[in-house]
């Protein structure tokens, strides 16, 4: 399956239409902060994003990620959008925040070399099921309130079409959004500690916290992903501290 061709160009749409959502200043903003962590993580990590990184500018945008973000449900953007900047750098925010937990928890967990490694660091079949579980993670959110209708999803189809997935993938897309939306299932799929990280980030991410529904997902996530409380916090502080809000 050609997965992480379409996460990226999902992730990139979201700098199609930015500058409906955000001003350049806080576009260049994000893209800075972002950078300086990419910049950061090479210096610390034993790899470095490669061909298949995703693209740090990616922002709030339209098409399929636009609805899958929630404004079929008719959110206004604005200053909300820049919320979103944080999945251009998802493997990289995860990987802080678990550092920066470790750092201020009494208990240690498993050692470093066990927890995996960054979305933005893996290569070839590595990369490809991560973006698996990103993508499965993405669909999820987006139904976590209930209201993905008939409608909403054949729009959703159409726009994931004309970013070209494979046979297999169009399969699987669907079957994403037929099965129940069953949080244990989607913490079974994680291949890491890290990718658990960052399921919970893009979760975080694209959901509404404000939306009672959406909150109790993410909430149930955690527990599903095995994350203590302080480091879904850290996570969610994460998210915060690389877009500003």
């Amino acid at each position: 399956m050609n997965a992480m061709n379409i996460l990226k160009q999902l992730m990139n749409q979201a700098s199609v239409n930015q500058s409906d959502a955000v001003g350049s200043s806080d576009v260049n903003r994000i893209v800075g902060n972002l950078a300086s962590q990419f910049s950061g993580q090479g210096s610390r990590g034993s790899g470095s994003a490669g061909s298949g990184s995703i693209d740090v500018k990616s922002l709030l945008g339209g098409g399929a990620v636009g609805l899958m973000l929630g404004s079929k449900r008719g959110r206004k953007m604005g200053g909300k959008a820049l919320k979103y900047g944080a999945l251009a750098g998802v493997g990289v925010l995860a990987w802080k925040a678990y550092q920066n937990y470790q750092a201020q928890s009494s208990s240690q967990g498993p050692e470093t070399l066990r927890q995996g490694q960054p979305l933005e660091q893996l290569q070839g079949n590595a990369q490809e099921q991560r973006g698996l579980e990103i993508l499965q993670a993405m669909i999820m959110a987006a139904r976590a309130d209930g209201h993905v209708d008939a409608n909403e999803r054949a729009l959703l189809t159409a726009e994931i079409e004309k970013l070209g997935p494979d046979d297999e993938l169009h399969a699987w897309i669907q079957q994403q959004f037929d099965a129940p939306l069953d949080a244990s299932a989607l913490a079974r799929n994680t291949d890491s500690p890290q990718a658990s990280r960052e399921i919970y980030i893009v979760s975080a991410v694209m959901i509404d916290d404000q939306n009672p529904m959406e909150r109790a997902w993410l909430d149930q996530l955690a527990v599903a992903l095995r994350l203590e409380p302080g480091l879904a916090r850290e996570l969610e502080r994460q998210i915060q501290s690389a877009t500003g809000i």
